[in-house]
């Protein structure tokens, strides 16, 4: 099953429209230390992908993080702020 934390415990940062991440708050999320979170991004293992709210969400945007054992996602205000975090773990494969 999947946890949602509702305490906005992190702040996203924004540089040319673009939300950044700090990894270090990104890694334990997913049970990883910050080298390895890194080392999974750079082989591409680590894919991410961007939302931006529409209707009664326009100014919220939707940040997922999926590794191969966790999908992680960030639900941030306007201002980045971090409304909600959900964390919820990836089913393997029978092979693992």
């Amino acid at each position: 099953m999947g946890k949602v934390v509702t305490n906005p415990v992190m702040q996203v940062e924004f540089a040319d429209g673009q939300p950044i991440v700090d990894a270090a708050l990104i890694a334990p999320l997913m049970d990883l230390d910050l080298i390895g979170f890194q080392v999974l991004m750079q082989s591409g293992s680590i894919s991410t992908g961007l939302e931006r709210g529409t209707g009664d969400d326009t100014g919220k945007l939707r940040l997922t993080f999926v590794s191969p054992r966790w999908r992680v996602r960030l639900t941030c205000a306007e201002d980045g702020t971090v409304l909600t975090t959900a964390r919820l773990r990836v089913a393997r494969s029978p092979s693992e």
